[in-house]
């Protein structure tokens, strides 16, 4: 039964195994979130990208934790859960402009990567399947307000 578990923890904190690949996990884990939101955002609107960034960030949560649990690791790369609920979170406003998805994916991993104040902080003193989501979903929060803002004064 526990190996059912950890295969389960493991399908959805690498987001169907997306995490696990070899060069850039997390910036794999951020496309892979794309056509998703873009699909959300096209037909649905920009409510079920918020729904769905909730739902995954719940589920991400108790995912990691449990998966960097049993592998022993505080933020083990292949998870990237988080990177798909920030990446999703930074493309709410986003619609169906191409542009402003290239540029909210170039800004989320930015912040991702580089990590300033209040995101560090997350990354560093927060525990846990917490911690490793709150840093992205903070990174996702920052993107998602400059996404807005360059939508009405630029797009």
């Amino acid at each position: 039964m526990k190996k059912n578990h950890t295969n389960t923890w493991e399908l959805i904190s690498t987001w169907f195994y997306v995490g696990k690949a070899r060069h850039a996990p997390g910036t794999v884990g951020s496309l892979a979130a794309l056509p998703l939101v873009y699909l959300l955002n096209s037909y649905l609107g920009s409510g079920s990208v918020v729904v769905f960034v909730v739902l995954v960030s719940l589920l991400g949560i108790i995912a990691a934790e449990k998966y960097s649990e049993e592998l022993g690791i505080k933020d083990p790369g292949m998870i990237v859960v988080d990177e798909v609920a920030g990446q999703s979170l930074t493309l709410v406003f986003a619609g169906i402009n191409l542009y402003l998805y290239l540029i909210g994916f170039v800004l989320f991993r930015v912040l991702d990567i580089f990590k300033p104040w209040p995101i560090s902080w997350a990354d560093q003193k927060v525990p846990g399947g917490l911690g490793i989501m709150l840093d992205d979903l903070i990174a996702g929060f920052i993107g998602m307000v400059l996404i807005f803002l360059l939508k009405v004064y630029a797009f």
